[in-house]
């Protein structure tokens, strides 16, 4: 049985660019055939600034809206993260999202494919690690990054890969696969 990826959107705004970019690679990701794959949008959940009462390590959601994000998380044993830099830094879709939950975010890894303009969403991705790596998430190293990305969408709204990030997302899916497999040994030991 496959490991179950869920590649995110992270931006919710209206007229982004990441729902091209997230749906090239999510149908790059089946092509690939390491991890069995799902395409979640974050605006689905219309999660609001975090409004729950109780802190999210005790697992005790109040909201509905909560409790959709928590058993779509927990579904998953990686993650992409399809995210635009907004002026330096992640949107804050993300990380309000990242908020959301905890326990089900531990142990599991994800990767990055970043977006923008000449840093290709790098910037963006760095800042976000920290929170990854404080929801004992493990980061990839590896990532893919499109610089200048609005220029790679073509008139019917498909985003047009090239070389080089192709190769680059066969690197971050193999890595993430070997992430994948090795903490969920970690996941199963863990006492609950």
């Amino acid at each position: 049985m496959l490991p179950k990826l869920h590649v995110i959107i992270c931006s919710t705004r209206p007229g982004r660019i990441g729902l091209p970019i997230a749906r090239w690679f999510h149908e790059f990701a089946k092509q690939h055939g390491n991890f069995d794959i799902e395409l979640i949008d974050l605006a689905d959940f219309k999660l609001p600034i975090y409004d729950e009462p109780i802190h999210p390590a005790a697992q005790d959601y109040k909201h509905e809206h909560t409790k959709k994000w928590s058993a779509s998380v927990a579904a998953a044993d990686a993650y992409i993260f399809v995210t635009p830099e907004y002026n330096y830094s992640p949107p804050p879709s993300l990380v309000n999202a990242l908020d959301f939950v905890y326990r089900e975010w531990n142990y599991k890894p994800c990767g990055f494919v970043s977006y923008g303009g000449v840093s290709g969403g790098l910037r963006s991705v760095q800042a976000v690690k920290m929170q990854i790596t404080t929801l004992k998430m493990m980061p990839m190293m590896e990532g893919v990054m499109v610089p200048m990305a609005a220029s790679m969408i073509n008139s019917e709204g498909q985003f047009q890969s090239n070389a080089l990030i192709d190769k680059s997302a066969v690197t971050l899916l193999e890595e993430l696969r070997f992430w994948a497999d090795g903490l969920k040994a970690m996941r199963e030991k863990k006492p609950h």
